[in-house]
């Protein structure tokens, strides 16, 4: 993860303003999540580059689309392709299928493309929110404040994805929407 680090540093995450302090630190701080957890080191690295590309809720990017060779020469193209799925997703058209359907078809907001994807690549993906989010609700009492509920309840919807751990995390920090 050194390596990766300081490529992430050399795009400039620590320069960007996030919610709670720099991008840099909420980046590594949902990467420590994931690994608290258990995570592989490819789930490990798509969450230390998960916002590379911007994403629905945070629109600065450190990198364009077009540096996606460069990032996969960093992390894998399997770390990689997360992290443009994560980048990619139209929160409003896939949030709402978790709890209701067995498939998600995910849709793509650089493109507009829709796709169905696989139980496995939905699991990644969730395991990554739960883990972005808690981060968020760990570093800001305001924040968990204003989106705990919301939060609580897109949690619930995805935990057939999301592993034990990630399950614990999220219920012991959200207990109170419950």
């Amino acid at each position: 993860m050194d390596k990766q680090f300081k490529k992430l540093q050399s795009l400039g995450a620590g320069d960007f303003q996030h919610l709670n302090g720099s991008l840099e630190a909420h980046l590594k701080g949902t990467e420590s999540i994931l690994a608290s957890w258990g995570a592989n080191k490819t789930l490990r690295a798509a969450g230390l580059f998960h916002a590379a590309y911007g994403t629905a809720g945070f629109d600065a990017n450190m990198v364009s689309l077009t540096q996606r060779q460069e990032i996969i020469n960093v992390i894998g193209i399997e770390a990689e392709a997360l992290v443009y799925l994560y980048c990619s997703c139209d929160r409003d058209s896939v949030f709402p299928q978790f709890g209701k359907s067995d498939q998600i078809q995910f849709k793509d907001r650089f493109t507009g493309t829709k796709f169905m994807i696989t139980a496995e690549r939905a699991r990644l993906f969730c395991e990554l929110t739960v883990a972005n989010e808690l981060e968020l609700v760990y570093a800001s009492d305001d924040f968990k404040s204003k989106y705990g509920l919301e939060l609580w309840k897109l949690f619930e919807s995805m935990k057939t994805y999301l592993s034990s751990e990630a399950c614990l995390a999220y219920k012991t920090a959200l207990s109170e929407f419950a």
